[in-house]
């Protein structure tokens, strides 16, 4: 299994979220990033129709195990650069709690991630 939340690009580290070294999910894909040899799942989490700022979202793998984890951006946005094939994706916040499961191949899969109000 392979799983990064860092960008194969450089300069990103710099960007790093403080409270868990992945780069800011707000970001856009540097130009380096080849989609062809790349998956990269992509989303955002919502309560309502509102995005969630500061939920962490968990990547699990297809036997539910822990993968990743990233912080939201100020918009929600979340993003993980994982190998292809069945993923859980968990969001947790003071806003709620959610699950969905995506099935990812190489390039962009984009998710919303609705919570569960608390």
């Amino acid at each position: 299994m392979s799983v990064s939340t860092t960008s194969p690009a450089a300069g990103l580290a710099s960007a790093a979220d403080a409270s868990c070294g992945a780069p800011a999910q707000d970001l856009p894909l540097p130009s380096s990033v080849d989609l062809t040899k790349e998956t990269v799942i992509s989303g955002v989490v919502t309560v309502g129709d509102q995005p969630v700022p500061g939920a962490y979202v968990r990547l699990l793998d297809a036997t539910g195990e822990f993968a990743a984890e990233v912080v939201t951006s100020a918009a929600g946005q979340f993003r993980f650069f994982a190998a292809p094939g069945t993923w859980t994706l968990r969001a947790l916040s003071r806003a709620g709690t959610g699950d969905i499961q995506v099935t990812a191949d190489r390039g962009i899969t984009e998710v919303t991630l609705a919570l569960a109000a608390a």
